[in-house]
């Protein structure tokens, strides 16, 4: 019965991160495609989650934290970026 409700989980979070994964190629505008991969990277790390539940280990767990990280810096750098045009700042940028 668990195995059934995790697979049905995993293909509706599947067919939102094809929906999003169109938002990236067509996003009107960047801040939504920023959103969109951000979007990804969270549902990445449930689909990591529900394998885990499903195999019935904890092994994922780093694999999890690790992509949850990656996401929240790529959003930071993207949303950096979009603000002020530069992710890095040097002291003769000031």
């Amino acid at each position: 019965m668990l195995n059934t409700v995790v697979l049905i989980a995993i293909l509706i979070i599947s067919a939102a991160t094809i929906g999003l994964i169109y938002r990236v190629i067509k996003g009107p505008t960047t801040p939504d495609r920023v959103v969109a991969l951000d979007a990804i990277g969270i549902n990445l790390v449930a689909i990591v989650a529900l394998i885990s539940i499903a195999l019935n280990t904890n092994a994922f767990v780093e694999v999890i934290l690790l992509i949850g990280i990656l996401a929240f810096i790529g959003t930071v750098a993207f949303s950096k970026y979009l603000e002020k045009g530069v992710i890095i700042e040097n002291e003769r940028d000031r």
